[in-house]
């Protein structure tokens, strides 16, 4: 039965030495499919970073908070770039949607070749509390999982194991998408850092286990503790208000302009793929109103 919603469930493992945490992002997933018609490896590339970033965001402090994740390679798929805030609404694009690529010689979807194995991974969190934290690290692989685990352990100095998967059926919807977050928590002994790679290792076909079972299925898999769980969606905060100021900010005389030689302006919003439309008339009452 198809996910309509996505879930993050966190709890600690290991003796509460390693900090958990399980996504279902299925419907993320699809989402994004049904905005930007993406093609299967687009979909996998985007998924998996949108996957991610909602990891990233389910750590911050306030729902007004925001985090931003942009993954810079040199792959056929361009830029990708995700947002979410701390209600872990979450929105992402990549600059080709429609990038198809030949499969790998496994038969799985080239994410890598889609993203690029040179370039760089940032990610940008604003708390509201002054300075905005910027961290950069190199693209690894381009597979999305080793990118982000080399972004903690070099711009956060937390080791983190990371399994990622986006399943892609014969009809381009998602059939089964999330990943599994295990981060050892500060003091962490060396038997506890090995407990912890070899555990992410049971999740190579993480994709099909959340197809067929559920992230729920993987949490009978440790002795947790201190459950929780929060729902993920889709969502943009842009607006036709937000586009209205954008369209102010270019003046007057430009935008009679473009109206003059296009025939109206169209303001892209490209985290959801939603255009806004200002025609003469629009125009002409925008300045009117804030003249």
């Amino acid at each position: 039965m198809p996910q309509t919603v996505s879930m993050i469930y966190k709890a600690l493992v290991f003796e509460k030495a390693v900090s958990l945490a399980v996504l279902d992002t299925t419907a993320l997933v699809n989402e994004a499919i049904r905005r930007h018609r993406l093609s299967p490896v687009a979909a996998a590339a985007l998924g998996r970073t949108m996957t991610a970033a909602a990891y990233l965001a389910s750590w911050l402090k306030e729902d007004a908070s925001s985090l931003s994740v942009s993954v810079a390679g040199d792959g056929a798929g361009g830029k990708i770039g995700v947002c979410s805030d701390g209600g872990l609404n979450v929105r992402g694009f990549i600059e080709h949607p429609g990038v198809e690529l030949p499969p790998r010689a496994d038969g799985k979807l080239d994410v890598g070749g889609c993203v690029g194995r040179a370039g760089t991974l940032t990610v940008i969190r604003d708390d509201g509390e002054g300075i905005p934290f910027v961290g950069t690290s190199e693209l690894v692989s381009g597979e999305i999982a080793e990118d982000f685990s080399a972004y903690f352990l070099t711009s956060e100095q937390r080791p983190t194991a990371i399994a990622l998967g986006v399943k892609i059926a014969p009809d381009g919807t998602c059939s089964g998408a999330g990943g599994v977050f295990l981060q050892p928590l500060p003091g962490a002994d060396e038997e506890t850092l090995v407990r912890t790679e070899r555990a992410i290792g049971a999740y190579a076909a993480l994709s099909s286990v959340i197809e067929r079972e559920g992230a729920q299925r993987i949490l009978r898999d440790f002795d947790i503790a201190g459950l929780s769980e929060r729902e993920v969606r889709f969502r943009c905060h842009c607006s036709r208000e937000r586009a209205a100021s954008a369209v102010l900010s270019v003046g007057r005389k430009e935008a009679e302009n473009i109206v003059r030689e296009e025939g109206s302006i169209v303001v892209h919003c490209h985290y959801c793929n939603t255009d806004y439309t200002f025609d003469g008339e629009d125009v002409a009452r925008l300045f009117g109103e804030n003249s």
